[in-house]
């Protein structure tokens, strides 16, 4: 269905290939999911799927890439809509109407589709991904997973004969997830659609993958097969793939259910040394919400909340889509008043204290890092940013170094990939080294390498005094870091405890690892390693 031949794409200026010499064919009615380390290159791969490259984006492509027959250098992205549909990182680009049922339309009316076929459609997939509640909203009032599912769902109803999702389940929760994954399986298994798929949340997609094309990034070919084989290789894996490495365990397995059935004497091994629990903690709250209620319009998004945040204490916010989260965090920051209820941090009201005296109280990370940023260059933004908070010359660049190595001076951000966005935002933020760190999915885009390296800097942050409070739907990275998670449900606090208890007692948030050595209570392959005395593969 689709096929590489011998494909290179060159952008001008730029130091190397995007990609070089792809030659391989991904076979029709199959999921393929496409891994490799951040900035190696699998959004241009998408692109040249779609047409986007080099129609859209620009640059030399060389040798030929064809969909069902279609020469992709003969045809823009509007002669192969009605047979490849596309989902980028960034939905909100996507979106070109003002409700969920419009959008849901547009691509079909765009076809010139029959009134009658649309509507069927429309309802299919509103019931498909769980969206009839939302049919009549305007798309800026959902939540960044609700307005993924309306992504998906505008290319779904036109039925296109290949999918190319590029992060599809990176601002959902766990559940939301499932769902989507779910349909995305049943287009593969009882429509036939070919899925080319990027996701650096392996965990959650790699079980359901036909095959996996690995894109190494350090010199070496591609490489597309069976998903047990190329993950054996590939520089990048899912938590239950690292514990088979760690353990010794062959075939590797790629679901929680085929490592059950292999970690009875691992679990044996670790039942005679159990985890150090994280120490209570003490001294003064740096946060503090009482009775806290906040209001999005005529909704009470979080409501009658009471919270206090320790120094020294990473803690995950975790919960649905909708539950509140965002806004919570929103709140701290002083981007929302109270409507009832109060909240201080370091001794300010936030929505009423000078920005001069809260960015050094409280920094917020948004879901969208592109509202952060506004220099020309990564330099640039990193200057400003230390000039803002009066930061030492360099360090913001330093920081940066150590979460996203080797991003040029010069490089402008709108050209980094999700994650090196993120990670650049990330980095102008923690110049001022703000007391309260706010993340708001923090990992969206960010491969394996990069999010370890993000525990590493959130630990060391957490060591040097700063309290952190990240919402996220990352199970992983929760298990990974956070001393503390909280569950919100409709606005309101339904769990807050230790990390090990919250995460245990929940199937939904529990990561792999938990889930393999249940009822054994470990949370990551870090633990595991260190435990039995064995460094990580």
């Amino acid at each position: 269905m689709i096929t590489f031949e011998q494909v290179s794409v060159h952008y001008p200026d730029a130091p190397a290939p995007a990609l070089s010499g792809l030659d391989l064919t991904v076979p029709e009615g199959e999921l393929c999911l496409l891994v490799g380390p951040s900035g190696v290159g699998k959004s241009t791969l998408l692109g040249t799927v779609n047409g986007l490259v080099p129609h859209f984006t620009g640059g030399v492509l060389h040798g030929r890439v064809t969909v069902g027959g279609r020469d992709t250098r003969d045809h823009r992205p509007r002669e192969l809509a009605d047979l490849v549909g596309t989902v980028g990182q960034d939905v909100g680009a996507h979106f070109v109407t003002d409700t969920v049922e419009d959008e849901l339309a547009y691509g079909m009316e765009s076809l010139g589709v029959a009134p009658a076929v649309m509507r069927r459609r429309v309802e299919e997939t509103l019931d498909l991904l769980g969206l009839a509640e939302l049919r009549d909203r305007p798309l800026g009032t959902l939540s960044g997973g609700q307005r993924q599912r309306v992504a998906i769902g505008s290319v779904l109803t036109v039925h296109p004969k290949v999918l190319v999702l590029d992060e599809p389940t990176s601002a959902l929760d766990p559940g939301a997830a499932e769902e989507v994954l779910a349909v995305v399986q049943r287009l593969v298994h009882d429509l036939g659609t070919t899925v080319l798929m990027a996701e650096h949340r392996l965990e959650r997609v790699v079980q359901y993958a036909d095959q996996v094309l690995l894109l190494p990034g350090d010199g070496r070919p591609a490489v597309l097969g069976e998903p047990a084989a190329v993950l054996a290789q590939s520089p990048v894996n899912p938590p239950v793939v690292g514990l088979g490495k760690l353990a010794g365990w062959h075939p590797l397995p790629l679901s929680v259910r085929d490592a059950r059935r292999l970690a009875a004497p691992l679990r044996g091994r670790l039942a005679q040394t159990p985890p150090v629990a994280a120490p209570p903690p003490t001294g003064t709250p740096v946060a503090e919400a009482a009775r806290l209620t906040v209001r999005r319009g005529s909704i009470p998004a979080v409501r009658d909340l009471s919270l206090t945040l320790y120094a020294r204490q990473v803690t995950a916010l975790m919960g649905r889509n909708g539950a509140g989260k965002s806004t919570l965090l929103g709140a701290l920051a002083g981007l929302h008043a109270p409507a009832n209820g109060s909240v201080r941090v370091g001794g300010l009201t936030p929505h009423r204290a000078r920005p001069q005296e809260l960015v050094r109280q409280v920094g917020l990370v948004p879901q969208d890092p592109r509202d952060l940023l506004c220099a020309a260059t990564v330099a640039a933004e990193c200057a400003a940013a230390e000039q803002d908070c009066g930061a030492t010359p360099g360090s913001c660049r330093a920081l940066l170094e150590r979460l996203a190595p080797g991003l040029a001076d010069d490089t402008h951000p709108r050209d980094l990939s999700e994650g090196q966005r993120l990670t650049l935002a990330l980095a102008v933020v923690l110049a001022a080294r703000p007391a309260l760190l706010l993340l708001d999915e923090p990992t969206r885009g960010l491969d394996y390498p990069a999010k370890q390296r993000l525990v590493e800097i959130l630990t060391a942050l957490a060591a040097d005094g700063h309290a952190i409070l990240l919402a996220t739907h990352d199970v992983e990275l929760a298990a990974e870091v956070a001393h503390r998670t909280l569950v919100l449900a409709d606005g309101e606090l339904v769990a807050d405890g230790p990390s090990a208890e919250v995460v245990l007692a929940s199937p939904v948030y529990a990561p792999q690892v938990a889930k393999v050595l249940a009822p054994e209570p470990w949370l990551t392959v870090r633990q595991v390693a260190d435990a039995i005395g064995h460094p990580r593969r």
